[in-house]
Order: C-alpha cells, then sequence, then structure tokens
C-alpha cells in the first residue's frame, strides 16, 4: 500500500494485475470512520470505477497520478447516480479530455446524458467492453441495493466484481483486501442504516452476479474482499430474505 496523501491518508493498493484500489479515509460527525474507494484499471484505455465525491477529486487525482498520467483515462464509470460515485465526473472529464463517461443505459438516458459534459458510453445488460489486456462487462441491477439505473462492471480476466455500495463496511483503517468475514459488519451497517430498497427481484439479481464467480469483490466503503464471491452473495441473499 502507497500513502499518497500523508494529510488525508489516501492511499494506493494494486489488487490484481493491474487493478488498484484508491481508499480515502473520513471521519463523519455522529456516524464514526468511513472510507471511500475508488477503482483504476491500467490498460491500454484505463478505467476509473467511482470517481468520488467532487470535493474529493484533488485527492483520487493525485493517487491516479501515481499510477499513469490522468489525461491517458478513456472511461469514467460509476454504479449510479450519486455523489460518491459520479460528484466529480466533470472535473474527471476536464482532465482527461479524452475521456467519456462509462454507465448503463438507464443512467445514460435520464441523468448523465444531461449531467455530463460529454456523452456517456452506454452499456447495454451483458455488453462486453474491451480495454486492452482486461475486459469489462456491464450487468444492469435495478434498486440492487438502490437507484433504478444501478450496475456493476465485472472484470473478466481477474474475476473481480466491482460491486458498488454492496457489502459496505463501516471504519476507516480497515485493511486494504481481507478474507475475513464482511457479511456481518456490512449487515450490521445496513441494519443501522438501511440504504437498501428491497427489492422483490434481489435474489434474482444477486444469483446472476453469483454466477460470474467473482474472486475479488471490489467495495466501495471499506476492505475489498477476496474468496469464493459467489458464495458470499447468496449469503446476502439469504440475509436480505430474512
Amino acid at each position: 500500500m502507497t500513502i499518497t496523501n500523508s494529510q488525508s491518508g489516501t492511499n494506493v493498493h494494486e489488487l490484481a494485475g493491474g487493478i488498484y484500489r484508491i481508499n480515502t479515509p473520513v471521519t463523519i460527525a455522529g456516524a464514526g470512520g468511513f472510507s471511500f474507494n475508488q477503482y483504476l484499471i491500467a490498460d491500454d484505455q484505463p478505467l476509473l470505477f467511482h470517481t468520488g465525491p467532487r470535493r474529493m477529486f484533488p485527492l483520487v487525482r493525485e493517487a491516479v497520478a501515481s499510477v499513469l498520467p490522468v489525461d491517458s483515462l478513456r472511461y469514467i464509470a460509476f454504479s449510479h447516480v450519486e455523489a460518491d460515485e459520479c460528484g466529480s465526473l466533470n472535473e474527471w472529464l476536464a482532465a482527461a479530455p479524452q475521456s467519456v463517461p462509462l454507465c448503463g443505459a438507464v443512467a445514460a438516458m435520464v441523468s448523465i446524458g444531461d449531467l455530463a459534459d460529454r456523452a456517456p458510453r452506454a452499456l447495454a445488460d451483458g455488453e462486453l467492453l474491451q480495454l486492452g489486456a482486461h475486459a469489462v462487462r456491464w450487468l444492469d441491477t435495478p434498486h440492487l441495493p438502490h437507484a433504478w439505473e444501478c450496475g456493476f462492471l465485472v472484470e473478466e480476466r481477474s474475476s473481480t466484481l466491482l460491486c458498488g455500495d454492496l457489502f459496505t463496511q463501516g471504519g476507516s483503517d480497515l485493511p486494504p483486501v481481507t478474507e475475513s468475514d464482511i457479511l456481518g459488519p456490512s449487515e450490521a451497517f445496513r441494519h443501522q442504516m438501511d440504504y437498501f430498497s428491497h427489492t422483490k427481484n434481489a435474489r434474482l439479481l444477486l444469483e446472476r452476479l453469483a454466477s460470474t464467480n467473482p474472486t475479488t469483490l471490489a467495495c466501495m466503503h471499506g476492505s475489498a474482499w477476496r474468496g469464493d464471491g459467489a458464495k458470499l452473495l447468496r449469503a446476502l441473499a439469504d440475509a436480505l430474505s430474512e
């Protein structure tokens, strides 16, 4: 792990070959420690998943620059429309003039076509995008955990699921990646601050994610996780059904 900003504690950790977790720990008044993660795929056409909130842009930009030239980014991707997902989207588009927003078709239609300074590249459900050595596939997951336009990317070479707000863990001093239990802590967080939509299709959507057999879950908040991702996603489906 490399600390790229000593004041904020922003740091970079390589999860797999060419896939980096960028993490900024924060303290939220009344809620304790928390963290914001972005994921950078360094390749012929580099991709950033999650932008971070607008005010965090200088920190995330500094971290990206420690891996590759910021202006080499080609895709600024995110799961759904929310400040920590795409709050600094236009700042990234300005910093990387050849980049475009990358999102699902619904997000492109209802929000990003208007909010973004450049037209988005909309991915259809199940569409595969080649980045070079890496390839990412978009999976629509409406209302899982929230937002009509929600979806996730699977990086197929490394079996990494960029899973957004699934398995959110509180705390600001967690390891970059863990093989320990994250379902328990994430469920405790969910019960305290219920951010799931409780869509009737949750089990079907989680089963579809499980069928990709991920071995790394790249969570947006808290540690990334390594292990039998299909088993953990099905355990989450069970927990949501209780």
